[in-house]
Protein backbone atom coordinates (compact mmCIF):
# COMPACT_ATOMS: atom_id res chain seq x y z
CA UNK A 1 0.00 0.00 0.00
CA UNK A 2 1.79 3.13 -1.21
CA UNK A 3 1.91 6.38 0.76
CA UNK A 4 0.52 4.85 3.96
CA UNK A 5 2.08 5.50 7.36
CA UNK A 6 1.38 4.32 10.90
CA UNK A 7 2.42 6.18 14.02
CA UNK A 8 4.82 3.49 15.30
CA UNK A 9 6.15 5.68 18.15
CA UNK A 10 2.68 6.05 19.69
CA UNK A 11 2.23 2.29 19.49
CA UNK A 12 5.49 1.62 21.34
CA UNK A 13 5.05 4.43 23.93
CA UNK A 14 1.60 3.31 24.99
CA UNK A 15 2.63 -0.33 25.32
CA UNK A 16 0.08 -1.51 22.81
CA UNK A 17 0.11 -5.20 22.07
CA UNK A 18 -1.57 -4.85 18.71
CA UNK A 19 -0.96 -2.39 15.95
CA UNK A 20 -3.42 0.48 15.78
CA UNK A 21 -5.92 0.41 12.93
CA UNK A 22 -4.40 1.61 9.70
CA UNK A 23 -5.67 4.89 8.42
CA UNK A 24 -4.34 5.30 4.92
CA UNK A 25 -3.02 8.73 4.11
CA UNK A 26 -2.66 9.32 0.42
CA UNK A 27 -0.71 12.31 -0.79
CA UNK A 28 -3.02 13.00 -3.68
CA UNK A 29 -6.05 11.33 -5.19
CA UNK A 30 -6.78 10.48 -8.78
CA UNK A 31 -7.61 13.68 -10.59
CA UNK A 32 -9.32 12.35 -13.68
CA UNK A 33 -9.00 8.90 -15.11
CA UNK A 34 -9.80 8.41 -18.77
CA UNK A 35 -12.07 5.58 -19.80
CA UNK A 36 -10.05 2.88 -21.66
CA UNK A 37 -12.08 3.29 -24.86
CA UNK A 38 -11.69 7.07 -24.74
CA UNK A 39 -7.97 6.67 -24.06
CA UNK A 40 -7.62 4.49 -27.17
CA UNK A 41 -9.47 7.07 -29.24
CA UNK A 42 -7.33 9.92 -27.91
CA UNK A 43 -4.13 7.94 -28.45
CA UNK A 44 -5.08 7.44 -32.10
CA UNK A 45 -5.60 11.18 -32.51
CA UNK A 46 -2.34 12.13 -30.83
CA UNK A 47 -0.47 9.38 -32.69
CA UNK A 48 -1.70 10.89 -35.96
CA UNK A 49 -0.02 14.15 -34.95
CA UNK A 50 3.26 12.44 -34.05
CA UNK A 51 4.60 12.93 -37.57
CA UNK A 52 5.80 16.43 -38.54
CA UNK A 53 4.43 16.04 -42.08
CA UNK A 54 0.94 15.41 -40.69
CA UNK A 55 1.19 18.44 -38.42
CA UNK A 56 2.15 20.50 -41.48
CA UNK A 57 -0.75 19.05 -43.47
CA UNK A 58 -3.19 19.88 -40.69
CA UNK A 59 -1.85 23.45 -40.59
CA UNK A 60 -2.19 23.79 -44.38
CA UNK A 61 -5.79 22.59 -44.29
CA UNK A 62 -6.56 24.86 -41.32
CA UNK A 63 -5.27 27.92 -43.16
CA UNK A 64 -6.85 27.15 -46.55
CA UNK A 65 -8.69 30.20 -47.86
CA UNK A 66 -11.89 28.33 -48.67
CA UNK A 67 -11.85 26.23 -45.49
CA UNK A 68 -10.92 23.24 -47.61
CA UNK A 69 -8.08 22.26 -49.89
CA UNK A 70 -7.55 19.80 -52.71
CA UNK A 71 -5.05 17.02 -52.07
CA UNK A 72 -3.34 18.03 -55.31
CA UNK A 73 -2.40 21.37 -53.72
CA UNK A 74 -0.67 19.77 -50.73
CA UNK A 75 2.27 18.03 -52.41
CA UNK A 76 4.16 21.20 -53.40
CA UNK A 77 4.31 22.95 -50.01
CA UNK A 78 5.59 19.81 -48.28
CA UNK A 79 7.91 18.60 -51.03
CA UNK A 80 6.47 15.10 -50.67
CA UNK A 81 5.27 12.72 -53.36
CA UNK A 82 1.52 12.42 -53.93
CA UNK A 83 1.28 8.84 -52.55
CA UNK A 84 3.05 9.93 -49.36
CA UNK A 85 0.72 12.90 -48.90
CA UNK A 86 -2.30 10.66 -49.53
CA UNK A 87 -1.03 8.22 -46.90
CA UNK A 88 -0.69 10.99 -44.30
CA UNK A 89 -4.11 12.42 -45.17
CA UNK A 90 -5.68 8.98 -44.77
CA UNK A 91 -4.23 8.72 -41.26
CA UNK A 92 -5.54 12.19 -40.33
CA UNK A 93 -9.01 11.28 -41.64
CA UNK A 94 -8.90 7.96 -39.78
CA UNK A 95 -8.04 9.78 -36.56
CA UNK A 96 -11.06 12.06 -37.03
CA UNK A 97 -9.00 15.22 -37.48
CA UNK A 98 -9.83 15.84 -41.15
CA UNK A 99 -12.90 15.26 -43.29
CA UNK A 100 -12.61 14.10 -46.90
CA UNK A 101 -14.98 14.85 -49.77
CA UNK A 102 -14.52 13.22 -53.16
CA UNK A 103 -15.36 15.42 -56.19
CA UNK A 104 -14.76 13.54 -59.39
CA UNK A 105 -11.14 12.48 -59.37
CA UNK A 106 -10.10 15.05 -56.73
CA UNK A 107 -10.32 14.74 -52.97
CA UNK A 108 -10.89 17.83 -50.85
CA UNK A 109 -9.99 18.02 -47.18
CA UNK A 110 -11.31 20.19 -44.38
CA UNK A 111 -10.88 20.26 -40.62
CA UNK A 112 -13.07 17.98 -38.51
CA UNK A 113 -14.04 20.28 -35.62
CA UNK A 114 -15.31 17.47 -33.36
CA UNK A 115 -12.05 15.54 -33.58
CA UNK A 116 -9.94 18.61 -32.93
CA UNK A 117 -12.13 19.62 -29.99
CA UNK A 118 -11.79 16.12 -28.52
CA UNK A 119 -7.99 16.44 -28.48
CA UNK A 120 -8.16 19.99 -27.22
CA UNK A 121 -10.42 18.92 -24.34
CA UNK A 122 -7.97 16.15 -23.46
CA UNK A 123 -5.15 18.67 -23.24
CA UNK A 124 -7.29 20.87 -21.01
CA UNK A 125 -8.06 17.87 -18.81
CA UNK A 126 -11.79 17.89 -19.40
CA UNK A 127 -12.21 14.59 -21.19
CA UNK A 128 -15.50 12.92 -20.38
CA UNK A 129 -16.06 9.19 -20.62
CA UNK A 130 -17.70 8.24 -23.91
Amino acid sequence: MANVSIDVDAWQDEGMTAAPPRTPRVCCGVVGAVDPAAAQDLAQGFKALADPARVQLLALVATAAEGEICACDLTGPLGLAQPTVSHHLKILVGAGLLEREQRGRWAYYSLAPAGLERLSAALRGTVEAT
